[in-house]
């Protein structure tokens, strides 16, 4: 992924290194989320809330898939692309597209509307009965 360091220069992550690493079994030192930190998360939410250890090996489990698929997805836009690294915008566009998420303040500055979700015509059809229910109260 690029980053600006202090120098204003943009340092890259080569998207082939980044697949390789991203590969193989869990090991504690590459981890994005630690135990610790997922802890963390759970007595942000309820801080009487304990996890038992089956639950948190799910949840880390999952986030390190979620992590792997990202990054190989990613990967594979920029080599698309016929990059040489991995672009913020390669993990912009695989979050938004499989996802749906968007994450701000990365990437382009533009604002993102608000899309409202397009009526159906059986929407329409109940809430029409519903206002003609209400107006006979």
């Amino acid at each position: 992924m690029s980053q600006s360091n202090a120098s204003g220069t943009s340092s890259s992550t080569n998207y082939s290194n980044a697949q390789n690493s991203s590969s193989g079994g869990v090991n504690s030192e590459n981890q994005v989320l630690t135990r610790g930190r997922l802890q963390d998360l759970v007595r942000e939410v309820d801080p009487n809330e304990q996890l038992d250890e089956e639950v948190e090996e799910l949840l880390l489990q999952i986030a390190d898939d979620f992590i792997e698929s990202t990054v190989n997805a990613s990967c594979q836009l920029a080599k698309h692309r016929q990059a040489t690294a991995l672009d913020v915008t390669d993990v912009q566009m695989h979050l938004e597209r499989q996802w749906n998420m968007w994450i701000p303040g990365f990437g382009t500055d533009e604002l993102r509307p608000y899309k409202r979700a397009p009526v159906t015509e059986a929407h329409k059809q109940r809430m029409a009965l519903i206002r003609k229910q209400m107006k006979k109260f």
